[in-house]
């Protein structure tokens, strides 16, 4: 089941990102975040346990997808596409002109994910998690992966307000 974010206790949302980020603070070319403080929806398993959740921000013309986490990943559940979906919803809503999310180049998993939604690559921002990372240092330098961690990838998928009708 999923929910708006604002019906999950705050004490649960920052024990979420403190087990899976470190921190609910996260730090990208487009500013600083608290994601505690931020819009988001909460994927929920029949325990109403958190198995997903997801940020965002809405700017103008734009919605950015400020964080995603999906916990039971390839099981075919779909949690990740369901809360981008969710997102996506709002930002027709909202008259948003584009969705953007930001992720580092070692995060492939995201960028296969992203483009599998229909985003496509909009700029690459060159060093910016060197200059996140001297705000907050917790960030690795090499990812699990053995990539060092150092640019910004910024995807971005324009709002359909009617999917479906081409």
């Amino acid at each position: 089941m999923i929910v708006p974010r604002s019906d999950i206790a705050d004490a649960e949302i920052q024990q979420f990102f403190e087990t899976h980020w470190g921190s609910s603070k996260m730090i990208v070319s487009s500013g600083e975040y608290d994601c505690i403080t931020l819009d988001g929806y909460v994927y929920l398993d029949g325990d109403e346990q958190i198995r997903g959740l997801i940020t965002y921000t809405l700017r103008g013309p734009a919605c950015e997808i400020i964080s995603l986490d999906a916990l039971d990943e390839g099981i075919g559940i779909g949690i990740g596409t369901r809360l981008v979906e969710r997102v996506e919803r709002r930002a027709v809503d909202d008259h948003c002109e584009y969705i953007r999310v930001i992720t580092t180049n070692d995060n492939t998993h995201a960028l296969l994910f992203y483009q599998k939604k229909g985003f496509r690559f909009d700029r690459i921002v060159t060093g910016a998690v060197g200059y996140a990372r001297k705000r907050k240092p917790t960030i690795p330098l090499i990812a699990g992966n053995g990539i060092l961690i150092q640019d910004e990838i910024i995807l971005r998928k324009g709002v359909d307000a009617n999917p479906g009708v081409r």
